[in-house]
């Protein structure tokens, strides 16, 4: 996946966990909260404010969900070499999915860069599917 400027050697995702959730809540069409849990970590020299993100979810139906917003959990983070930010969020779903994507921001001299989130399954336990 591409994103508007560089990818920024040293800038990293990594998704640290991830839990299922059912709730008899939650609508019909998406019974299944997966809630992850990710860190960005910034090894290069560079200090990165990261601006917004996109999220390509791929569902077992092969429909692709595109979600794109400023800000990572309401938050525009400043990474300063060797930083790290910490986040969890969710995503409702029908039924199995994948997800990947990238967040973008720029550097203290303004130029634009990304780092691409690694793809990672989102699959409810057998007995739920």
């Amino acid at each position: 996946m591409q994103s508007t400027g560089k990818e920024l050697p040293g800038l990293s995702v990594t998704l640290d966990k991830m839990v299922h959730h059912r709730d008899a809540n939650f609508p019909p069409d998406t019974p299944h909260a997966f809630v992850y849990f990710l860190t960005i970590t910034n090894l290069s020299q560079e200090t990165v404010r990261l601006l917004g993100r996109k999220w390509i979810v791929r569902p077992a139906s092969g429909d692709l969900e595109i979600i794109e917003g400023d800000g990572i959990v309401g938050e525009t983070p400043l990474l300063p070499p060797g930083g790290k930010f910490s986040y969890n969020s969710y995503h409702l779903a029908g039924g199995p999915c994948v997800a990947e994507g990238a967040f973008h921001g720029t550097t203290a001299q303004g130029e634009r860069v990304y780092v691409r989130i690694p793809s990672f399954a989102m699959t409810p336990p057998p007995s739920l599917s």
